[in-house]
């Protein structure tokens, strides 16, 4: 009982130091000292079809219904299905599927007109894409740098679990290894370049839908997160830094 409850037995009204406080190390209690009793988490509504153009229409109308509610408060970007294989939209295997599912983003000049007059360093961004995750977030950064935007400021969400796209949703375009060799790569630039940036969002509710049981789907989503956790350090990368 008394593990169950944290307590440390010599101490009992004092938490066990293998659980620690809130906001401390070892983050057993969570990363944020009072978690969202004081800060909410952030909303997204997912968004994303047509054209660059089309999106960025939907996203200022988000942000403006958005205001004085706490109803959204960053930006999902969903892209099309030819962009979540690395395709472009005039490859001939594209037809048919160009801005159906989502957005299509083909050059940094689309990218710029995804999040054209939308302030970026000051709304977070997410972006649910995985097979060319490095190089969809290297064009925003892109974008930002050609706005004279501080990466330091720029806050958001690159999916690029490229993992459960091997077991579940089948949008890899590269082998295992050398897909979380990417992954790694994006880990480690985030860490140095891109502070604020979350580098990796693990996903189980894919596995979920592919057939999987309840338990199945806890334990592969850990696992993958365990993997990229694992494949860094083997880089050379301190866990508590990234």
């Amino acid at each position: 009982p008394d593990k169950a409850r944290a307590i440390d037995p010599e101490h009992p009204s004092q938490p066990s130091p293998r659980i620690g406080e809130p906001g401390d190390y070892p983050y057993t209690r969570g990363i944020h000292e009072t978690m969202y009793r004081s800060r909410l988490w952030t909303m997204r509504q997912f968004a994303g079809f047509g054209s660059a153009q089309d999106t960025n229409a939907r996203f200022k109308y988000l942000l403006e219904n958005a205001r004085g509610t706490k109803a959204n408060t960053g930006l999902s970007t969903a892209f099309d299905l030819p962009t979540l294989m690395g395709r472009d939209s005039d490859d001939p295997l594209s037809e048919g599927e160009v801005g159906r599912c989502g957005v299509a983003v083909d050059s940094i000049d689309d990218m710029h007109r995804l999040y054209a007059d939308i302030p970026i360093d000051e709304v977070t961004v997410s972006q649910t894409i995985n097979g060319p995750a490095c190089v969809i977030w290297a064009m925003y950064l892109a974008v930002a740098r050609e706005r004279n935007i501080d990466w330091n400021t720029l806050g958001g969400t690159l999916q690029n679990d490229i993992l459960k796209e091997f077991h579940s949703q089948n949008e890899f375009i590269y082998p295992p290894e050398a897909s979380v060799r990417l992954v790694v790569d994006t880990i480690d630039y985030a860490t140095r370049c891109v502070p604020r940036w979350n580098s990796v969002s693990i996903s189980g509710y894919h596995i979920r839908e592919a057939g999987s049981t309840a338990t199945q789907e806890l334990a592969f989503t850990i696992r993958d997160g365990m993997e990229y956790v694992e494949a860094a350090m083997a880089r050379g990368l301190d866990v508590d830094d990234f």
